[in-house]
């Protein structure tokens, strides 16, 4: 049993745990085979690197296209690129791509696989035909041009909150139409909004083992712990984290055998719902702030030199 710590203890540990799940990606993929060296002109790679300056986000947000090269997860998910991504259609049998002025729904195969199945699962919940699904990567991921920080691999996707009602949105309803917020007092429980089909959407994401972890607002998490009276091992990965209330965020691991890609450290064992519930108790009566703590240093911007070197050559690649 862990003894319950204090809430001025308890709130810095949770901000750790939680800025780590969004952003601390340590764990190389070791082994496997790696994509043909032909389809990577490192030279060529390392000269762009050398002379290029502009912000990667830039570079990366100007390509409306996949990379010709076989598909490839490079670096971590907030700081890499995707060789040889697969666009999710606009529309499927049980989804629709949202948001098409973005550009943004490419991925790893195995990203698109999930999606597919996960959305023909969602399309057996009552009031959903299938999912509406938010960004995903852009062409040959990178950082973005606004929004994420992650995103950058192919290997995240968001899912829209709302209930698909149809399928046949226009692109102008695609861009118009805005998602629903499942969560009230700031994230502490959830809205009426908030149905038993969400529960079991999340469920089915989390269920998949590709699955690393699935972001979505404090209220949420403690609510499906609460709910749920059968296996609880999905909990584990369903991660508590600001905002997330329109839409939730699964991230996948790394493909198996896939060098070069840098996967996060897994969640602490047990379901998780303690740690939730500590979230939802710092929202509804929020620690003073500490007096020491230091002032947050502004983010520099990313450039090709602070991704992996086989970027550059995903960038050049035709």
């Amino acid at each position: 049993m862990i003894r319950p710590l204090t809430r001025a203890v308890v709130f810095p540990l949770a901000m750790t745990a939680a800025l780590a799940s969004c952003g601390a990606d340590n764990r190389p993929v070791t082994g496997g085979t790696p994509p043909p060296a032909a389809e990577y002109d490192m030279s060529a790679a390392r000269e762009i690197i050398s002379t290029s300056n502009e912000p990667a986000k830039r570079l990366f947000g100007a390509k409306r296209s996949s990379s010709n090269q076989t598909p490839a997860a490079w670096g971590s998910y907030a700081k890499g690129c995707v060789a040889g991504a697969v666009q999710l259609p606009e529309t499927g049998p049980t989804w629709q791509a949202m948001r098409l002025s973005r550009n943004r729904n490419w991925g790893h195969p195995e990203l698109i696989d999930y999606v597919q199945k996960l959305s023909a699962k969602a399309a057996q919940q009552p009031g959903w035909a299938g999912l509406y699904v938010g960004d995903m990567s852009q062409p040959r991921g990178g950082p973005m041009l606004t929004g994420h920080r992650s995103h950058q691999i192919g290997l995240d996707v968001d899912v829209w909150m709302l209930p698909p009602a149809r399928l046949n949105l226009t692109s102008a309803e695609r861009e118009s139409l805005s998602s629903i917020s499942t969560r009230r007092a700031n994230g502490a429980y959830v809205n009426s909004n908030w149905t038993p089909q969400h529960h079991q959407v999340l469920k089915a994401a989390a269920s998949d083992p590709r699955v690393a972890r699935i972001f979505v607002f404090p209220g949420a998490k403690v609510q499906m712990c609460k709910d749920e009276t059968g296996d609880r091992s999905w909990l584990r990965k369903i991660r508590p984290w600001y905002g997330h209330h329109y839409h939730f965020h699964v991230r996948l691991s790394c493909p198996p055998g896939m060098a070069g890609c840098v996967n996060q450290d897994p969640p602490p064992p047990g379901d998780g719902c303690a740690d939730a519930q500590e979230w939802v108790n710092n929202i509804l009566n929020p620690p003073p702030p500490d007096p020491d703590a230091p002032a947050p240093k502004p983010r520099r911007e990313l450039t090709l030199a602070d991704l992996p070197q086989q970027c550059a050559a995903v960038l050049g690649s035709r």
